[in-house]
């Protein structure tokens, strides 16, 4: 099964992966029959949709079908039919800013920083959780521009252009009280009393784990690219990370947050694995314990 989706991918794969996506959602609202909401639902399947053309703009994995078929599973596994509507923007808003911010345009990409600050802010007006967006987007431009100050000054001023049209309008419905939930950390923690069934995921959690170390070990090997394009995904992982630790709870799809870049980390972990069985293996145990964490919440 490695081998045949270690094939590189063509231009029909996308669509095909889209697709078998609708179906799993369409068969998990139908079979939601405590709450069914069809705009969350499709605000999901639109912001996941757009993550399988990241794969191609980050290209870390030879455009194999191997990351695809991962991240499908992945969103398999945690979206369970419901979803808040915050947590659907956050999927949607984030889709959108890679896109941007891997685009091959350099033009584009560095033109766009007053885009990404407006969507930052609204992800944040509708979904406070995602204030680490907002803290990977600076670092990335600290890390990758060579214009910081300009183009820091440049997200500040989309994020202002939407924080005052959302206060004019706030103040216009005559709604003018503060809600303390809109600070970071204000809002209360969310522990765990129990890690189950958190724990079914440990394998994969080692793998990710592993590869990390892989990483750094072989650092100086990689070209200038891959490491910037791995550092990348790390640091986006980070970000979404801290949301899911403090935020999360109980609300396991929370971790669709990170169905992207564990694809691509875990896809590229198999592809460097010395030994053909240990690459089959490796695919076989991320299948089961997906699909026995699957179970274990369906149930």
């Amino acid at each position: 099964m490695f081998r045949l989706l270690s094939k590189e991918s063509n231009i029909f794969s996308v669509p095909v992966y889209i697709g078998f996506l609708f179906l799993i959602f369409l068969s998990l609202n139908l079979l939601d029959f405590k709450y069914i909401d069809v705009f969350p639902a499709i605000i999901t399947f639109t912001g996941i949709s757009l993550g399988y053309f990241l794969f191609n703009a980050i290209a870390l994995n030879q455009f194999s079908h191997l990351p695809l078929f991962l991240y499908t599973i992945f969103v398999a596994s945690f979206y369970d039919g419901t979803i808040d509507l915050g947590l659907a923007f956050t999927f949607l808003m984030s889709s959108i800013l890679l896109l941007i911010l891997t685009s091959q345009n350099d033009q584009l990409r560095k033109s766009s920083f007053t885009l990404v600050g407006s969507i930052l802010a609204f992800n944040y007006l509708v979904f406070p959780s995602s204030w680490p967006m907002g803290v990977f987007v600076i670092f990335h431009i600290i890390g990758t521009s060579g214009r910081i100050g300009l183009n820091l000054f440049r997200l500040l001023f989309g994020v202002i252009l939407i924080v005052l049209s959302y206060f004019g309008l706030m103040y216009l419905i005559h709604y003018t009280t503060w809600d303390k939930t809109y600070l970071p950390f204000y809002g209360k923690f969310e522990a765990l009393d129990s890690y189950y069934p958190l724990y079914i995921l440990s394998p994969i959690a080692l793998m990710l784990l592993y590869s990390l170390s892989d990483h750094f070990k072989h650092y100086n090997e990689k070209s200038p690219i891959s490491r910037y394009k791995y550092t990348f995904v790390l640091v986006f992982s980070l970000a979404q990370l801290i949301t899911i630790i403090f935020y999360m709870g109980t609300n396991y799809e929370y971790l669709l947050l990170l169905a992207l870049p564990s694809s691509i980390i875990i896809s590229r972990m198999l592809r460097f694995l010395p030994q053909y069985w240990m690459q089959e293996v490796g695919l076989w145990i991320i299948v089961f314990t997906l699909a026995i964490f699957k179970i274990v919440n369906f149930v």
